[in-house]
């Protein structure tokens, strides 16, 4: 166990101090876990590095939580203030049930915009993936002088990648909302699919910790959490008729974008990536040989990314 242990903690420090061409860096910061109150919700969140460096905000996807950035905040957070707030009815915030909270992804925005402001986030680059596209990019539209720089890891604003076989009987549900057409999705929320997602398409499952899937499924097991999660596949509909108003932000603000997309995601896969290039001018482009959740198998690549392209863009 202890050597286990000191693997696991030697794995962080590498992804931590190590940027692209090899340079050492200083070791990670300490993370911070906590947990404020938006609405009257416990917002849980992690948070490193020095507030008064830029902000690094991390919007994780389906169906984890700010679990998915735990290598990467401390890869990053020497440098810049890193903050990972997990969505209501996801992680360890609070999961009231859909007769209490309106699972849309609208409302999810206006939480986590508030709770920016809450913890006093002025200006921000944003990490965005999967379930995050559609939440950061209604924090960019409504406010785009908040934005500094986006950071796009599998996550769509065009329709290009929405035409695939997983699709299909979700966009069947936006459709019909019947009992039966939700109860046939369940299948996304079984252990088995939470597994898929995470070995689906990397090169090396064995690099893959059991833990991930482990620590997700007991949370979508909780009583009601499917009911949210139905929710949620349902008001994935709203977004795409967002796609032209994301995509005018991105003409009109063009804010400088990096992109670490998994290339062998069947959920968002390549094809959604491609077509940022049409709209982003300051825009570097990165396909990974890696599945949904690249962080897992790219995480030292990716945080090297990130720091190059930050080093750039941002003032030190």
């Amino acid at each position: 166990m202890i050597l286990l242990k000191h693997l696991a903690f030697v794995a962080v420090v590498a992804i931590a101090t190590t940027v692209h061409g090899g340079e050492p860096q200083p070791a990670p910061t300490q993370v911070l876990h906590r947990t404020i109150k938006v609405d009257g919700l416990d917002l849980f969140y992690r948070e490193a590095g020095p507030k008064e460096a830029p902000t690094v905000l991390l919007l994780h996807g389906f169906p984890t939580s700010s679990h998915m950035f735990r290598n990467l905040i401390p890869a990053l957070a020497d440098k810049y203030h890193v903050v990972a707030p997990d969505y209501p009815g996801f992680g360890n915030s609070s999961a009231p049930s859909v007769k209490d909270f309106e699972y849309t992804f609208d409302n999810l925005a206006n939480v986590i915009q508030k709770f920016t402001e809450q913890v006093g986030l002025k200006k921000y680059s944003i990490y965005l993936m999967d379930y995050g596209a559609p939440v950061g990019y209604r924090l960019a539209v409504k406010h785009p002088e908040r934005v500094q720089t986006l950071i796009v890891q599998n996550g769509n604003a065009y329709d290009e990648g929405l035409d695939n076989d997983f699709w299909k009987p979700i966009k069947a549900y936006w459709k019909d909302r019947s009992d039966k057409q939700g109860d046939s999705l369940r299948a996304f929320l079984t252990l088995d699919a939470t597994k898929w997602q995470y070995t689906h398409g990397v090169r090396n499952v064995e690099t893959i910790s059991p833990d991930t899937w482990g620590h997700v499924q007991s949370l979508l097991d909780r009583p009601g959490n499917q009911d949210i999660q139905l929710a949620l596949f349902f008001s994935y509909g709203s977004n795409p008729p967002l796609y032209p108003q994301w995509q005018a932000y991105f003409r009109q603000h063009q804010p400088p974008t990096l992109i670490v997309w998994g290339q062998n995601d069947q959920i968002f896969p390549a094809a959604g990536a491609h077509p940022y290039k049409r709209d982003l001018k300051n825009l570097e482009f990165h396909l990974l040989d890696t599945g949904h959740f690249a962080l897992e198998e790219e995480g030292a690549e990716i945080a090297a990314r990130i720091r190059e392209f930050l080093g750039k863009q941002l003032p030190q």
